[in-house]
């Protein structure tokens, strides 16, 4: 049995490379030797978002507070709020944030594929995030 204490991992600024706005990443747990998956609470502020990206295993977010938006390409940009579970499948195309007007916090659980968790591609423009 391993427990990690609240507070003993930093947390960590998100990188403007792949993410617009201000976002805040929360290490929860890693890969180990003999697992895939790893998981981290992501909070982001009002307008924040992920660059588009995808999983070579999928990805599963679980909402914990606020209001957000998430779209996989080609959809349209569905709402999402506290206790709703989005799953996206292996090498879908999506990105990931808060409303305009309220923060998000959300569990972001990825496994890793031959070492890979996620292949970040372009930024999400205001125009994309805004329809």
């Amino acid at each position: 049995m391993e427990i990690i204490k609240n507070g003993a991992q930093a947390s960590v600024k998100g990188p403007e490379a792949w993410f617009t706005g201000a976002v805040r990443i929360d290490p929860l747990f890693a890969k180990k030797e003999a697992t895939k998956g790893a998981g981290a609470l992501v909070t982001f502020e009002p307008g924040a978002r992920t660059a588009w990206h995808t999983h070579p295993a999928g990805q599963t977010l679980i909402v914990i507070s606020g209001l957000g938006r998430v779209q996989r390409e080609g959809g349209p940009i569905e709402d999402i709020g506290p206790g709703d579970v989005v799953w996206f499948e292996p090498n879908e195309k999506h990105w990931h944030g808060a409303s305009p007007g309220k923060a998000l916090s959300h569990i972001a659980i990825q496994e890793a594929v031959n070492g890979e968790v996620v292949t970040w591609l372009e930024k999400v423009s205001d125009d994309q995030y805004s329809k």
